[in-house]
């Protein structure tokens, strides 16, 4: 799935090209995360391979990129420190984890905070913290992931409690392809959601992002009510049906999200 993003503007004359490479180069294991030859890097990052053998041994030099026995390169795991230097500077993140480990423990469910920009790239949302339950798919265990803001159950949550104008601006600038057989995308099926959750306090989907799986969310808003992100709580169609996983649930979701926005208000 395609996702553009949106960032500040900046003068051009400000901008360092030798850093957006260097940046394009890392971007190029976002697809797929393999290891990778220093030609396939050049050509999925747009440089000549003289450019990207220097960039690239600059990045093996600090240890943001590895190399293997056989001089293929792969990302390297000083790229976590930087995760873990931004989750412990987020306030957010930080006055969430004790409601998210008490949603945990109440439900005996995944739970997760993602986080939305409204200002800047409102088209995605991505995982700050998920909470296992006890039967996960190793992608729904990661921090970091992005979705479309139009398909994440999050992302319709923040979607609802932003202004039509922006709902549809965010739909019109996303370009969507189906997670699964049962993601909706047409701009139609996406208002309706849209509609739903803002009826309702919180957004829920069926099998959407993942088959067998049922999740809802509810939007944490700032001072001036805009959406900053959302608190996931998600579950198994083998265990749930719809309609009993949203009464038990969405209460819990909307009081948590309510206690950050109050919070967040309030700081």
């Amino acid at each position: 799935m395609s996702m553009k993003h949106r960032f500040p503007p900046i003068d051009d004359r400000l901008l360092l090209q030798s850093v957006c490479r260097a940046l394009d180069v890392l971007e190029v294991f976002a697809e797929r995360p393999d290891i990778k030859s220093l030609g396939e890097i050049a050509a999925a990052a747009g440089i000549n391979k003289s450019a990207a053998q220097r960039i690239c041994q600059t990045l093996l030099s600090r240890g943001y990129l590895e190399q293997d026995g056989r001089g293929s390169l792969t990302l390297g795991r000083l790229l976590l420190d930087r995760s873990f230097d931004y989750l412990r500077s987020n306030a957010l993140i930080e006055k969430a984890m004790p409601i998210l480990n008490d949603l945990r423990r109440t439900t005996g469910e995944r739970v997760d905070l993602s986080l939305f920009d409204a200002e800047h790239d409102n088209l995605t949302v991505v995982y700050a913290a998920r909470m296992q339950s006890k039967r996960e798919r190793f992608y729904a265990t990661l921090a970091g992931r992005r979705i479309p803001t139009c398909v994440a159950s999050g992302g319709r949550a923040a979607m609802a409690v932003l202004p039509d104008e922006m709902v549809e601006q965010i739909i019109a600038d996303s370009d969507l392809t189906m997670i699964t057989p049962k993601t909706r995308i047409l701009p139609e099926q996406i208002w309706e959601k849209v509609r739903e959750a803002r009826r309702d306090g919180y957004s829920f989907q069926e099998e959407e992002a993942l088959l067998g799986e049922v999740a809802l969310a509810a939007a944490i808003r700032t001072h001036n009510g805009m959406p900053i992100g959302a608190i996931h709580i998600a579950g198994s169609l083998s265990e749930w049906k719809s309609e009993e996983f949203c009464r038990r649930f969405s209460p819990l979701a909307i009081e948590a999200a309510r206690a950050l926005s109050l919070w967040n208000a309030h700081r």
